[in-house]
This record gives C-alpha cells, structure tokens and sequence, in this order.
C-alpha cells in the first residue's frame, strides 16, 4: 500500500522553479548578520554547518535564477558576459568543501549577496526602457 501524500513532478526545464520567488528578505538579513560577526568564536562548529548549508542552498537557488535571466539576454550583452563571470566564479566556492567555520560561512554570505546584486542588475537590463515623455 503506498501512503505518500507526494507527488513527483516532470520538469526538465525548471519552468516551475522558475515561477516561485525567492524569499530573499529571511537570507539578506542572515547574510548581514553573518558578515557582522568579528569574534572567531561566535558559535560552535556545527552551528557554522548549519548556517553554511542553508547560505549554499540558497546560493545555488540563486544562481539558477541569475542563469535564467542572463539567458534572456542577448549572446554579446555586457550584463550576459558579467553573469557569467559571477556564476563561474560561483560554481567555483560551491564546488568547495563546506567548512565548519566562520570564514568559510562568512565566504558564502559574500557569495550570496553577490548573486543577488547580479540578480538585480540583470533584471534591470531586462526591464523595458523607461521612454521619453510624450510631447504632445
């Protein structure tokens, strides 16, 4: 007899991930608070485990986002080429062991807020220019 409540859903193409949101204020203020820390032993190492997993998860939830617009830009745009960059260098520290410590915690609070600010200029340039008033 099968009891799960669960259903599995077909989705190749991330159209459904790509619909919901993400609930980025709860992450930009941990971010804030994680690079507000100064003393190496503010917690204990289990606890910068914890907080590192939940900063590479969204991390990676991010740059699915920031992958998703730059590829609704033009192949020669400059925001394009900058994403790139920025999700190259993602890959990069998220390809990274996690460790239990306030650097490496620290290191993906930096990542994090640098997808977003990537993330914002990218929907920027996607954004419909704003034209000139109408004389008339």
């Amino acid at each position: 007899m099968h009891t799960s409540s669960h259903t599995a859903l077909y989705d190749p193409t991330g159209l459904i991930e790509a619909e919901l949101p993400l609930d980025r204020e709860p992450y930009e203020s941990l971010v804030k608070a994680v690079l507000a820390w100064t003393g190496e032993d503010t917690l204990a190492t289990r606890d910068y485990e914890q907080i590192g997993l939940q900063l590479t998860g969204h991390a990676r939830a991010v740059a699915a986002d920031v992958r998703r617009r730059a590829g609704q830009l033009p192949k020669e745009s400059g925001p394009r080429a900058l994403a790139a960059v920025v999700l190259r260098e993602a890959e990069g520290q998220l390809s990274a062991t996690l460790e239990g410590t306030m650097r490496c915690v620290q290191n993906r609070a930096r990542l994090v807020r640098a997808l977003y600010e990537r993330l914002d200029r990218l929907e920027a340039a996607l954004a419909p220019e704003t034209a000139a008033p109408t004389v008339g």
